[in-house]
């Protein structure tokens, strides 16, 4: 059993008379995690929102209700919270007059559980996201050295757990969690109209990570409006299929200001959708997809040891630019990722004389793990 970062996290949380609420994509395992959190735990009932009979239990609810539900125990799992009416109102009917209770709910659409919960539970939660599983974790469960063995194996197939734990099946568990998780998931969403569409934007990002995206391009290549395209993109960002990085611009005239790139959450996912498994020695994108690999697997990193951080990248109207950048506590850091480890590179003038505070620094395969653990 791997054990998931987010548990010592949520273990702090426990007992402070606020619901748990963990979100994340289909299959990143939220139900297992949640099985180890309360493994040892005395006294707990678990509800499974996917069933109709759990559904049912919730209609009409009171105080009363719930008493007699819950019986004695202590702490109530509410898997698929989503699927529940008014989730969010009914958990804040527990929290307000049941505080002996530890509510502990999961959702596997961050959309759909945000807009139910937030307003009702304010004050009332602690939130937390579960991404695939992440290079820190795996260091943690097979050692540092072991995980990167498989360095190349993960920036090909990924970090799904369902990945990681059937090795010679990969392409088949993706295409799989692809029908299911993106498809299934996100185009029977009611607002989507036009799910072709969708299908063709989501693999015409997955051709530009690393690169600046433009709305307006997609617009044309897809051909639907802007809008629309923007749309499409904040839903992928909600259900945590993709995430965006702003460039970053203070000094200079010539910096690029309202620029964009768009990363996936797992390189797996991102391969499926373009269909291409082959080995980084085969591949002309491998410098992309190292690039993909290190700022989604810094992302979980940030999330996990909850450190608050401003990130953007940086680039000119002259094309020179830093890959990734970083703000915490005032502080300006750099970073340049080369998959090649002899590539010199030499941060731009430009840049390290308007912002000569800043820390820069070279990734590369033989110094990425201190960027990750």
């Amino acid at each position: 059993m791997i054990e998931r970062s987010l548990i010592n996290l949520i273990t702090a949380s426990l007992k402070q008379g606020r619901a748990i609420i963990l979100i994340g994509a289909r299959r990143t395992g939220k139900t297992t995690l949640l099985k180890q959190l309360t493994g040892n735990m005395q006294k707990v009932l678990w509800f499974n929102g996917d069933e109709i009979t759990t559904r049912t239990l919730f209609e009409n609810i009171t105080t009363e209700k719930f008493k007699t539900l819950f019986e004695d125990n202590r702490v109530i799992v509410i898997d698929e919270a989503q699927r529940i009416e008014n989730i969010g109102l009914k958990l804040k009917l527990v929290i307000d007059n049941i505080p002996e209770i530890q509510v502990i709910a999961s959702g596997s659409s961050a959309l759909e559980l945000a807009n139910k919960i937030n307003e009702p539970l304010t004050g009332r939660k602690w939130e937390y996201q579960l991404f695939p599983l992440s290079f820190g974790e795996m260091a943690a469960h097979h050692g540092l050295f072991e995980e990167m063995k498989h360095l190349q194996l993960r920036m090909i197939y990924g970090y799904f757990p369902e990945v990681v734990s059937n090795p010679g099946n990969e392409k088949k568990v993706l295409h799989e969690l692809t029908e299911s998780y993106l498809y299934k998931d996100i185009l029977v969403w009611e607002r989507i109209k036009k799910p072709d569409k969708l299908v063709r934007l989501v693999q015409a990002l997955a051709f530009q990570i690393g690169n600046e995206v433009s709305f307006n391009e997609l617009s044309n290549l897809i051909e639907i409006d802007k809008i629309t395209i923007e749309k499409y993109i904040l839903l992928l960002e909600q259900m945590q299929v993709i995430f965006r990085l702003n460039s970053f611009s203070r000094n200079l005239r010539n910096e690029l200001k309202a620029a964009k790139k768009i990363y996936f959450y797992d390189n797996g996912i991102r391969n499926a959708l373009i269909s291409n498994f082959q080995p980084l020695e085969l591949r002309n994108d491998t410098g992309a997809l190292w690039e993909n690999f290190l700022i989604s697997e810094r992302t979980k990193y940030l999330h996990y040891h909850e450190k608050l951080v401003n990130r953007w990248f940086w680039r000119t109207t002259a094309q020179q630019e830093i890959d990734y950048l970083e703000e915490h506590d005032g502080l300006l850091f750099g970073y340049e990722i080369k998959w090649n480890p002899r590539k010199k590179v030499k941060f731009p003038l430009t840049f390290t004389r308007a912002y000569p505070e800043t820390t820069n620094t070279l990734i590369n395969q033989e110094n990425f793990t201190s960027f990750l653990v």
